[in-house]
């Protein structure tokens, strides 16, 4: 009786422990975010994929992360991974035009000024 109890016990502990820390997870797939990008816009995202491209000025840059279901940008203001990486992405998802006070300073393609891009936060290296 009292094993069986112990067995409850800790699978109650690992409930609780899933449902504090799963809500803090926000990881999407980049097609999600870039089919309705004002429903994520200024909100802060997870994302996973390969580095496709990249771009850096005096340690600020850009870089594009592929998921296998799209490609989104990512604004940095701690350098850029360097091409083919695999990492994971925290950032807030903003509109291009919006780079606050990097826009005069990174001089990016149309294409990333001109469309959804994400703000990083925090990146990992993923092996």
């Amino acid at each position: 009786m009292r094993k069986r109890l112990g067995h409850y016990c800790w699978a109650f502990l690992v409930l609780v422990g899933m449902v504090l820390f799963l809500p803090g997870c926000e990881q999407k797939t980049i097609s999600h975010i870039l089919a309705d990008p004002h429903r994520y816009a200024n909100q802060e995202v997870g994302v996973g994929g390969k580095v496709v491209r990249s771009y850096s000025v005096l340690g600020h840059g850009a870089y594009e992360v592929d998921d296998g279901t799209g490609a989104l940008w990512v604004i940095s203001n701690n350098g850029v991974p360097r091409e083919g990486t695999r990492v994971g992405v925290k950032g807030t998802i903003r509109d291009g035009f919006n780079l606050g006070d990097l826009g005069p300073i990174l001089k990016l393609p149309e294409s990333v000024r001109s469309g959804v891009v994400m703000m990083e936060s925090e990146r990992k290296v993923k092996d």
